[in-house]
Order: structure tokens, then sequence, then C-alpha cells
């Protein structure tokens, strides 16, 4: 079952970070509506409000993400689609994150942000699929075509009907 460990490393720690988040901001949410003070004229209900939606939906991308590295894991396969296009969207998040971590904060939440980015960045790069499986992309060892690259499977090298060999050199 852990075949994956990069993966279920990856979905537990998104998993955590989601419920990290989306607590920080609710938490910050009853702090300001309890506060009862305005910023530039703003309505402290709406400012309340606005933290806690906002960390939650921060937090619902990060169970998202987490899904797709649920599945990466399970699967054993590349995000592909939606669920690639989401990942790397993360790994964004993470470096922006990790830049205002480091310039507010200080440098161990920077470093965690930038665990997280790589780990992010490792699972795009290394679960990539077999080699000669899609189709035209050579096979790394043999140079050989993967199958369907033209429409069929390729038959072995010495027998590919329509190959025209040099001929033989002729001496004089």
């Amino acid at each position: 079952m852990l075949r994956r460990p990069l993966a279920w490393v990856l979905t537990a720690v998104l998993l955590a970070e989601a419920f990290a988040i989306a607590w920080l901001n609710w938490f910050l949410g009853v702090v300001v509506g309890r506060q009862r003070m305005s910023l530039a004229g703003l309505d402290p209900h709406v400012m309340s409000l606005s933290s806690k939606l906002g960390g939650l939906l921060f937090g619902l991308y990060f169970v998202l993400c987490a899904l797709v590295t649920l599945l990466v894991a399970v699967r054993g396969r590349a995000p592909a689609g939606v669920g690639r296009v989401l990942l790397v969207s993360a790994a964004v998040v993470h470096a922006l994150l990790g830049a205002v971590c480091l310039a507010l904060i200080g440098p161990r939440p920077f470093l965690f942000m930038l665990a997280v980015l790589a780990l992010l960045v490792l699972l795009l790069v290394t679960y990539d699929r077999e080699p000669g499986t899609a189709p035209g992309v050579p096979h790394p060892r043999t140079g050989e075509p993967g199958p369907g690259a033209s429409g069929t499977e390729r038959e072995p090298r010495d027998s590919v009907p329509g190959e025209i060999t040099p001929p033989a050199p002729t001496t004089p």
C-alpha cells in the first residue's frame, strides 16, 4: 500500500496544512469580530465573515490538492489535466507564501513552505508516464517509438514493413 511514499507524505502534509490554514483564518475572524473596530471604515462583521470564508475556501483548496495527491499515490500515475493544474498552482502558492513568510514571519515557516514546494515539484516531476507508453514517445533504452505511434503496434525492428535498407557496398 505504501509503494509511493512521496505522494502519501505530501497528502498528509497538505491535509494538515488545509486544517491549519482554515483554523488560523477562522481564529482571526473571531478575533476581528470581537474587537468591534473598523479598519478604514470597513464593517468588522464583514471583515470577520470574509476571513472565515476565505479560510474555509483556502482549506478546501488544499483538501482538493491532497485528494489529487492521494489519487496519485493509489493509482501510481502522474496527475493529468485539472489535477496537474491544481498541483502546479499549489506549488506557485507555496512559493509566494514562502516569500511572504521569509519577509514577515521568519525562517522556520519559510523552510516549511520550501519543503512543501519541493515535495510538490518532486511529485510533478518524478511521477511521469511509463517510458514508451505515450504515442510517438521513444523508449529511452531501445529508441523504439511507443505503442500507437502510427495507429498500430510496431513490429520488431528486424521486420518493419516498408523500411528501405541501404544496399550493401560493392567493390569494383
